[in-house]
């Protein structure tokens, strides 16, 4: 059985002290076994990052935009093997990983114009003889910590920019899908990146730590669940670093009475469903305001009763298995769970049955979801949607604002006043209207508000360029050497 090592310093490293399983979730099947980082194995991807460092933060910045160019030119002419990877081990049909393939590559081109990111500004003359001008300079070691539902877009969004900016990464990827980022490191490789300047590290709390409390690790990236957010927030920052931490959801998507419904059936059903509901950006409540609700229940059940569950890697599959045994009984709990607190069942998921040993669920529908309900409050993340029904739009922006998340919001309309009235009031990092899953093109940046962020900075973009680098400004004067003198007063304009 393949052993899935890490990257350290261009090469594959690792003993496998410590493993753990990866698994098929269609068949259920372990397919290979990837190596848990030790201490010491956390410490030599630190230092082989500190190592390369010197070397990369010097190299020019038409060298670097090469390294990317070439780059984007791999991933491109190797999606399909990429996308194959990420169905074998996360399991969302293989569609839906090109689609994670090709918004990877979105942060990547936009981090290929890295000569126009980091240029600083000039002042001449700002006092007689005197200039000021200032630059961007890489931060240092990053620590990329990514999570399982896009084990190539995160990376990508992260690491792209890093690197662009002159700062040296240790990636540590999901434990359950990490063969994806092994295959990024030896592209990387490939399209000309110094050995050491990206490094993989598997595993689970062993590296983490490591890359939380080393002194030698400038600034954390992560994204997954608002808890361990929280906490790597405040770890990391209590050690001085800088930090963007990303954390969960719970996405509404509001219908307007006047909707036209079958397009927002359908953008419900595909922003609920699409990859199995593992995604942070997935619609788990639809709020339907005044009698919306009556028309879009029934539209939304026919095309769940079409919906087609199955092995990702069938072209017929609209939607694959979960990501593990483990979330897909987390998930059955909510389900099974529903009634008794009150939600109307409109469609079961966990009655539907599957053949083999697959991580396989299906989509569930719940009506009439009370909002003290486990289903309303907590991230599912899995294919369950929740109907809360609402009279007017000022109460569904209540209830939205009044939430704790505030990651991505939807609402779908004819009406454009309603549609402005909503974009200014709703207290939401992302809004879509008429766009179910309000992710940003690359040239835009991606982050939520409330308990779906912490620290200022959002990820991949032009705000991903602020993260990754500090600002320095330089004051210069050259003053004939007769024309210096004792000054102790302040320095002013002259």
């Amino acid at each position: 059985m393949a052993l899935i090592r890490h990257v350290v310093d261009g090469v594959e490293f690792g003993e496998p002290d410590r493993t753990g399983d990866v698994y098929n979730p269609a068949t259920g099947a372990v397919q290979h076994r990837v190596i848990m980082a030790s201490e010491s194995d956390a410490a030599a991807a630190i230092a082989a990052a500190s190592a390369a460092l010197p070397g990369w933060r010097a190299t020019s910045l038409t060298k670097r935009a090469d390294v990317l160019f070439r780059l984007r030119q791999l991933l491109s002419d190797r999606k399909d093997e990429l996308a194959a990877i990420i169905t074998s081990e996360h399991g969302k049909v293989l569609s839906d990983a090109a689609g994670e393939v090709a918004r990877g590559l979105e942060n990547v081109e936009f981090a290929s114009g890295l000569i126009q990111h980091l240029k600083g500004d000039y002042s001449e003359q700002i006092s007689t003889g005197v200039d000021v001008h200032s630059v961007k300079q890489p931060v240092g070691v990053v620590g990329c910590i990514t999570p399982f539902n896009f084990p190539v877009m995160v990376p990508l969004w992260m690491v792209a920019s890093a690197i662009a900016c002159g700062n040296t990464v240790v990636l540590k990827p999901s434990e359950k899908d990490p063969s994806a980022s092994v295959f990024l490191a030896k592209l990387f490789l490939e399209a000309g990146l110094p050995a050491g300047v990206l490094n993989v590290l598997h595993g689970d709390k062993v590296a983490v730590d490591a890359l939380l409390d080393s002194d030698d690790v400038a600034a954390i990236s992560f994204v997954g669940s608002t808890p361990i957010a929280r906490s790597i927030y405040e770890r990391a920052s209590a050690n001085g670093k800088r930090v963007q931490a990303l954390g969960g959801a719970k996405n509404h998507m509001v219908v307007m009475e006047d909707a036209d419904i079958d397009a927002a059936a359908d953008a419900a059903v595909s922003a609920a469903y699409g990859s199995a509901g593992e995604r942070c950006m997935a619609v788990s409540v639809l709020v339907a305001v005044g009698d919306a609700g009556d028309k879009l229940v029934p539209a939304i059940r026919s095309r769940i009763d079409d919906l087609v569950i199955g092995d990702g890697t069938d072209a017929a599959s609209g939607m694959g298995p979960l990501v593990t045994a483990q979330h897909r009984e987390r998930v059955l709990s909510y389900v099974t769970g529903a009634a008794a607190e009150g939600a109307t069942v409109v469609v079961d998921g966990s009655q539907r049955h599957f053949d083999g040993d697959g991580f396989f669920i299906g989509a569930t529908l719940l009506d009439d979801v009370p909002l003290e309900s486990s289903a309303y409050r907590d991230e599912i993340f899995g294919p369950v949607l929740s109907v809360v029904r609402v009279a007017t739009l000022d109460d569904a922006i209540e209830l939205i604002n009044a939430n704790p998340y505030g990651n991505g919001v939807a609402i779908f309309t004819r009406d454009g006043g309603a549609a402005r009235e909503f974009e200014f009031r709703i207290e939401v990092g992302m809004v879509g209207i008429n766009v179910p899953i309000p992710v940003p093109v690359g040239s835009f940046s991606f982050g939520g508000w409330k308990n779906s962020l912490f620290g200022d900075s959002h990820i991949y973009g032009p705000e991903s360029f602020h993260f990754y680098t500090r600002s320095k400004v330089v004051t210069s004067r050259w003053p004939e050497p007769l024309q210096s003198k004792v000054e102790l007063a302040f320095p002013g304009n002259q």
